[in-house]
């Protein structure tokens, strides 16, 4: 067996935090059919991935491949088939995100993707993402019943830094974005704007800016992103906590903090003008997920997987067997496991331990001992009657996890990007 051996920190914010939290996803290339191990009484989290666009972004990991019509369409009828199998296999799914790539790049095609879906499975509530230049009025109108959440990536209402990130000439100046974003609000019930917080010629002034305009644009969310790049460091633990307290990246997620302080925290890094249960992240909210898709991700039983990357491989899998996994990790240590549901209820508000401790079947407290210390002596959480509560300063480390997280799995996709013998990138 071929193997992939790939580090994802999964409870880190750089070395310091790595060296007491840090989980090894140890990935295995499958060298024959994997059959899911799940509960078939219960309703999962059904994730779906485009990995087509137009145009790529410079700052953009994900999985994707330059659009062809033609490709497209073949792909999003194996998608479909990929769902019928998973019907066959007796899976029932209750929510459902579409992620890209650019998820409206074919809008008949995707709307016959959450027809069959919806047919198919008991799901109520659907979030799709989208590009800036996918947001036309007339287009979306035909999605109402089919899409309850869109997440528009516009990242930056700031037109010297949108030139500097080469999205000025594809997407449009600022006046143009919300020009774009003004005619779609009301269509779908919820619009969310995703926002990038510590660009690199990014200022105070700038991201008040940018939040300024969006909540003026009227929409249901707004999702602050850090910026995806973090640098390693040998520091002593105490060290390294120093430095991000007095990090830029704290002052603007101060700023955000501050300027958002009217609107509901969905988590550390969403913000809703209403409280709402749709959320932005299904890595988050939901433990086990399955996902169906070129490059998609699947957690369910413990384990992690991965769809086939290259095309025909993907095509070749889920016509011939039940799924398109290539590759699988090992099973998860408990403490891994907790460590990961640890920080996922932080990043949701709070950790109530006796009913965390009856959901685990662990003792808290005693198996991460050691991390609770290091964050109470910090000052990163407070513990009042029996429930665990992210500082400010807690929130903004959770927020600096959560990206060392994602980063870690974009490790992961370039490890088997490479695996692709067939496809063209750009």
């Amino acid at each position: 067996m071929k193997k992939i051996i790939e580090t994802a920190s999964l409870f880190s914010s750089a070395e310091a935090i790595r060296k007491s939290m840090a989980s090894n996803l140890d990935l295995g290339y499958t060298t024959s059919p994997t059959k899911h191990i799940f509960d078939k009484n219960k309703s999962y989290f059904l994730y779906i991935h485009v990995p087509f666009c137009h145009e790529f972004c410079t700052f953009c990991t994900f999985h994707k491949f330059k659009y062809n019509e033609s490709t497209c369409k073949e792909y999003f009828a194996n998608v479909r088939l990929e769902l019928l199998k998973a019907k066959e296999e007796g899976f029932s799914f209750d929510t459902l995100y579409i992620g890209g790539g650019t998820p409206l790049i074919d809008e008949k095609e995707l709307m016959l993707t959450l027809e069959l879906a919806k047919k198919l499975f008991d799901i109520k509530e659907v979030s799709c993402e989208s590009t800036p230049n996918h947001i036309d009025a007339n287009i979306l109108t035909n999605f109402k019943g089919l899409i309850d959440r869109l997440s528009i990536g516009v990242q930056t209402f700031d037109n010297s830094i949108l030139k500097k990130i080469s999205r000025y000439d594809k997407y449009g100046s600022s006046e143009i974005l919300q020009d774009k974003i003004s005619a779609v609000v009301g269509i779908i019930p919820i619009i969310s704007l995703d926002l990038i917080f510590n660009l690199d010629m990014q200022n105070e002034e700038m991201l008040r800016h940018d939040l300024h305009i969006a909540k003026q644009l009227d929409v249901e969310q707004i999702t602050t992103y850090p910026l995806m790049n973090s640098k390693a460091i040998n520091q002593s633990m105490l060290e390294h906590f120093l430095t991000l307290k007095k990090s830029k990246e704290f002052e603007l997620y101060n700023i955000i903090r501050e300027e958002l302080a009217d609107y509901s925290l969905n988590n550390a890094w969403s913000f809703s003008k209403t409280k709402t249960n749709i959320s932005d992240e299904y890595t988050v909210t939901n433990s086990e997920y399955i996902g169906i898709g070129s490059g998609a991700f699947s957690h369910i039983n413990n384990q992690l997987h991965v769809n086939a990357y290259d095309l025909n491989q993907y095509k070749e899998l889920v016509t011939n067997n039940t799924n398109a996994i290539i590759a699988s990790s090992k099973l998860f240590t408990l403490k891994k496991h907790i460590q990961y549901q640890f920080l996922l209820y932080l990043f949701g508000g709070c950790v109530e331990i006796k009913k965390f401790n009856k959901l685990f079947k662990v003792n808290l407290e005693n198996i991460l001992k050691l991390e609770i210390f290091m964050l109470k002596r910090v000052k990163a959480i407070d513990i009042k009657k029996g429930i665990i509560y992210p500082t400010r300063f807690g929130e903004f480390l959770i927020v600096s996890m959560m990206k060392e997280f994602y980063m870690g799995m974009d490790n992961i996709r370039a490890m088997l990007r490479k695996s692709i013998m067939t496809e063209t990138l750009n």
